[in-house]
């Protein structure tokens, strides 16, 4: 897998890069170790964080300016990652799934980056694309049904798109039955920890909870 970019959505976000990783996973219903975590970065966030100061954090703010850049209004459609720290700064607790989602939600809350995990065999083709989103799109979020992502920043596979920052395609949806993942970290902005370091914290999680095997990542850039 690889992803490639339009060059109008590139110029919109030219800060932007994308940690592609992929693995075998097996993706059981969420541990209480990985719970105890996720609770842990909630309690973090709560204490750090005023509710005005979560679109601020560097990686939200970057992905707020894309979405203004395309189009998009980011109070209306807000990143995930944002959406996520409002709930726990606002003490409302996480929806417990699936470990691969739920270690994903972990990663938000402590990067503020939106990231997305899709299921590789439901991907049609060798590589994604990022663009913007077009008037009229058919996209079905999980969740929310039928999104408008018309100037939302997407990622597409030869069908359609699979992702955006606000919610991922319900076509390529992790399940208990996903045995190879694909996971991209899009970074529009740094956060408060480096790339590398983010690759290494999504290594541990993918290791220590979903036993994953032959993980492998590339970063891509909107300026390569």
């Amino acid at each position: 897998m690889k992803i490639l970019f339009e060059p109008e959505a590139a110029g919109k976000a030219p800060g932007l890069e994308i940690i592609l990783f992929e693995a075998e996973i097996d993706n059981q219903p969420t541990s209480q170790e990985l719970w105890a975590e996720i609770e842990q970065q909630e309690k973090i966030l709560a204490e750090s964080y005023k509710m005005e100061q979560i679109r601020h954090r560097q990686a939200i703010d970057g992905t707020r300016k894309a979405y203004k850049a395309m189009g998009k209004d980011p109070n209306r459609y807000r990143p995930s990652a944002e959406a996520l720290c409002r709930r726990a700064v606002k003490g409302m607790d996480l929806y417990r799934t699936l470990t691969v989602i739920d270690l994903i939600n972990l990663l938000s809350l402590k990067t503020g980056h939106s990231i997305g995990g899709f299921d590789a065999d439901k991907i049609v083709g060798d590589s994604l694309t990022f663009g913007v989103g077009r008037k009229d799109e058919p996209y079905e979020a999980i969740g929310r049904g039928e999104l408008n992502i018309e100037g939302l920043p997407v990622l597409r596979d030869a069908v359609g798109g699979v992702g955006t920052p606000t919610s991922d395609n319900d076509r390529t949806k992790l399940s208990p039955q996903t045995k190879r993942l694909v996971m991209t970290v899009n970074m529009y902005a740094p956060s408060e920890i480096s790339s590398q370091e983010v690759v290494a914290e999504v290594i541990r999680l993918l290791e220590k909870y979903a036993s994953a095997i032959n993980i492998t990542y590339t970063i891509y850039s909107a300026q390569q």
